[in-house]
C-alpha cells in the first residue's frame, strides 16, 4: 500500500512539474533555425532539449527529451515524434527526415520530407504528398510525453 501511495505521489508530482515548466517555454534555437530556412516553428514541439546542426551539410538532429505525441492541424492527424528527429535542411526543403510518423488510413506512416513555398508546406510520405497552409504551423503544437513504466502497459501519458 505504501508503494502504491508513493507511485501515485510521484506521478502527481511529475504531472505538476511537467505542465508548469513546459507551457512557458519560449522558442528554442532549433525553432529559430527552422525560420532561417523558410519553415514555421510549429514543425517542432516545444519540448526541444538540444539540437545539433552542420551548416556545411545541412544535417541536423533534434533531441526532444523523449518521444511525444501531437495533433497536426488542420485535419487533426495524430503524429508521434521519436526522442530524436534528424534530417537534412536547405532553403525551403527538409529531406531524409527520420523520427516523425503520422496516423492516417489506419496505419502509421513516416514523414520523409517537407517542402516550403512560403504560403504552403508539402509533407512527403514516401511517394504521397499532402499540402497544408504554413500558417497552421505558426505555433509549436501541444504535446504529450510517453513515459515508459515497466509495470504499466503502454507507458504513462502526461498531457501538457
Amino acid at each position: 500500500m505504501t508503494k502504491l501511495f508513493f507511485l501515485i505521489s510521484l506521478i502527481l508530482l511529475l504531472i505538476t512539474f511537467t505542465s508548469q515548466s513546459e507551457k512557458q517555454k519560449p522558442p528554442t534555437a532549433a525553432h529559430t533555425e527552422l525560420t532561417n530556412y523558410g519553415f514555421p516553428i510549429g514543425l517542432l514541439p516545444s519540448s526541444v532539449k538540444n539540437y545539433t546542426f552542420n551548416q556545411a551539410s545541412g544535417e541536423f538532429s533534434v533531441d526532444l527529451g523523449g518521444p511525444c505525441k501531437i495533433t497536426l492541424p488542420p485535419d487533426n492527424y495524430l503524429a508521434t515524434y521519436s526522442k530524436r528527429v534528424s534530417g537534412k535542411i536547405v532553403e525551403g526543403r527538409i529531406a531524409e527526415l527520420d523520427g516523425i510518423r503520422v496516423w492516417a488510413f489506419f496505419k502509421w506512416w513516416s514523414i520523409t520530407g517537407i517542402s516550403s513555398s512560403g504560403d504552403n508546406l508539402v509533407f512527403e510520405v514516401g511517394m504521397i504528398t499532402a499540402k497544408y497552409p504554413s500558417k497552421n504551423f505558426d505555433e509549436s503544437p501541444q504535446y504529450s510525453h510517453v513515459f515508459p513504466f515497466p509495470s504499466l502497459k503502454g507507458g504513462l501519458r502526461i498531457a501538457n
